[in-house]
């Protein structure tokens, strides 16, 4: 795989990117993919290491060294076409996944991993660019009729294996346009929406039908109302389905398992963890997905100006992940006084001990793209109460120092405030992105799904009834069944999903699991 001696002729090759003081002027990717050369130079560090642990690393076990060495050979059309065959959507992935195989790459264990997310990067841009990702409709039509419910990477990952094999595909958005958080919720300064524009276009062409504005719900609520739109200006912590929900219609549960051969839920895992602490009702505390969304839509054209703005504020992130890396980001594009990001956990170690983690992911000090931007980071801190101006708006936050110390019965760690470490943070805006704990209930309830301990619907992911809920002809993948997860879980999720659909309908499937 690539050149024998290349690992040791070729350092690791970062992609380029603009600087920081730049790129917080607008909301543009600001990463370049590798030129062909450089891509070529960094697939001959692939080496022929006898045991590929990238593939096992990777969720939807890309086929890893080949495309590496097709890419090193500068044979890019069939790169792509091994990249294609594990992965419906590489334009993602190569730009927001944190790359799993690039920890679990055997080069990893004593040297910089393989940049396997940049040849990805590299080897499916080369393939808009030189038109070789057309539509692929089937030859031929089953005459069976799919449902799927959401438009997230799952969804669409299931819906495009679905109609390339022949089944009339139709998916049902809650919001005006496809994409899921991909496209409200990931900030376009990581994932410009013309890459999932691109991708719903090709879907069509090959024959999945997209209904967006179509709110999923109980008979019920059918019944009560057909037609009217959930209130846009309730607060997301009860239902995120009511938050910039511009559904004009809808379509009862029943109805949809009525008219379909199968549906597949793949609505993602929208209820966020919450802050419950005094002061939580103040204006100025907003869930990160009342924030994110708002300025998808003004980069897309929707809204003049953000309802939740971060200018001249100062603005302080509850939770350490992705989601609050993008909080950081879409702050300080917004011209933010200052960004603080508090996270509960204590500091990860700069860097992990690879003879004990790797292949695995690694517990480590990650900072992103958004932390180089601008932002201060603290470790280790509660939050205790949000403190109100007189008008009524957050203006303050008070946190206490915490100490984690491990349980000597072997359970999970221990937390403990420490005495007199009480301290304020200045706070005008308060963003809470601490995940989120299930799927949105109300959904699962109007199909009467059976939920596992965690909420989410419960679906087994092997055997007879892979994929398959409680209730007859109806499927699940994506966050809606595993939780809060990576976009390429939820690819690999759909595509599995696909697969045990068209298997129930057919009796056999000639999908890729």
């Amino acid at each position: 795989m690539g050149k024998i001696t290349g690992f040791l002729e070729f350092a690791r090759l970062h992609e380029a990117a603009e600087e920081a003081q730049s790129r917080v002027r607008h909301f543009r990717e600001f990463i370049e993919r590798l030129p062909d050369e450089a891509a070529s130079r960094q697939g001959a560090r692939c080496m022929d290491c006898g045991v590929p642990f990238c593939q096992t690393g990777c969720p939807v076990n890309n086929i890893i060294p080949d495309w590496n060495d097709l890419v090193y050979r500068d044979d890019w059309k069939r790169a792509l076409d091994v990249l294609l065959s594990t992965n419906n959507f590489p334009e993602f992935t190569g730009r927001i996944c944190p790359a799993p195989c690039e920890a679990a790459c055997t080069l990893n264990i004593n040297d910089d991993p393989v940049g396997i997310k940049s040849i990805e990067h590299a080897i499916v841009d080369k393939g808009w660019e030189m038109g070789w990702i057309v539509p692929q409709p089937a030859k031929r039509r089953t005459g069976k009729r799919v449902a799927i419910v959401g438009s997230g990477p799952a969804g669409l990952a299931c819906a495009q294996q679905l109609a390339r094999v022949g089944h009339d595909v139709t998916v049902f958005e809650k919001n005006d346009r496809a994409g899921g958080l991909l496209r409200y919720g990931i900030p376009d300064f990581k994932l410009e929406k013309r890459h999932i524009d691109r991708r719903v276009q090709q879907m069509r062409e090959e024959g999945v039908r997209f209904r967006t504005g179509v709110h999923v719900c109980g008979d019920d609520a059918v019944d009560a109302g057909a037609g009217a739109a959930p209130d846009a200006g309730a607060r997301s912590g009860v239902d995120a389905a009511r938050v910039l929900n511009l559904a004009r219609e809808r379509v009862g549960a029943h109805a949809l398992l009525a008219d379909f051969d199968a549906v597949v839920l793949a609505a993602g895992a929208e209820q966020p963890r919450d802050l419950p602490v005094p002061g939580r009702e103040l204006d100025g505390v907003h869930f990160a997905m009342e924030f994110l969304p708002q300025q998808n839509r003004v980069v897309a054209g929707d809204l003049v100006q953000a309802g939740i703005s971060a200018q001249g504020r100062h603005v302080v992130v509850i939770g350490g992940g992705d989601t609050g890396s993008d909080c950081v980001g879409t702050s300080n594009r917004q011209g933010a006084a200052s960004v603080t990001q508090l996270e509960l956990m204590p500091q990860p170690p700069l860097h992990e001990r690879r003879e004990l983690t790797w292949p695995y992911w690694p517990y480590k000090l990650r900072t992103s793209s958004s932390h180089e931007e601008g932002c201060e980071r603290d470790w280790a801190i509660g939050t205790r109460r949000f403190v109100a101006d007189a008008d009524g708006r957050v203006r303050a936050l008070v946190a206490v120092r915490l100490e984690w110390t491990p349980d000597p019965a072997g359970g999970p760690m221990r937390m403990r405030e420490i005495e007199g470490s009480e301290f304020e943070i200045r706070a005008d805006l308060v963003l809470l992105a601490m995940g989120f704990v299930s799927p949105l209930g109300s959904l699962l309830e109007a199909f009467g799904v059976e939920r596992d301990a965690r909420g989410n619907a419960r679906a087994p992911t092997e055997g007879a009834a892979s994929y398959r809920t409680s209730v007859d002809k109806l499927f699940a993948a994506g966050d809606v069944r595993r939780g809060q997860s990576l976009v390429v879980w939820a690819i690999r999720e759909g595509r599995q999903c696909a697969r045990a659909v068209d298997e129930s309908l057919m009796g056999n499937s000639a999908l890729p699991r």
